[in-house]
């Protein structure tokens, strides 16, 4: 089973940015899609962004324009730049993974996600 952890969270000042990071501990496969999604204390997990093996991209509403997600398979290890950070962004951000060559993949949607970091927290004040 692929093991992921993320890293990069933190405090940060309104308008300030953070990038996180997660390593995988393997790439059994070449076919993995990649996202990244944050929850806040009594909410559903949301999801944030989504890059899928062929580097398409797409992006939450919320965040669009603010965030980037990018992968470097080499490193094993998958990114969220997050640039103009607001206090609304604060939450537990979680990196997650799947083989997405199913016809049932849905982008963006955490329940098409199999692997999952224990997350990492960006507070946003």
């Amino acid at each position: 089973d692929v093991q992921l952890v993320e890293s990069g969270g933190g405090s940060v000042q309104a308008g300030g940015s953070l990038r996180l990071s997660c390593v995988a501990s393997e790439y059994t496969y070449s076919s993995y899609c990649f996202g990244w999604f944050r929850q806040e204390p009594g909410k559903e997990r949301e999801e944030v962004a989504t890059i899928d093996s062929d580097g398409t991209t797409r992006y939450s509403d919320p965040v669009k324009g603010r965030f980037t997600i990018s992968r470097d398979d080499a490193k094993t290890t998958h990114y969220l730049q997050m640039n103009n950070l607001k206090p609304e962004d604060t939450a537990m951000y979680y990196c997650a993974l799947t083989i997405c060559v199913s016809a049932d993949y849905v982008p963006l949607s955490p329940n098409s996600f199999s692997n999952w970091g224990e997350g990492t927290q960006v507070t946003v004040s």
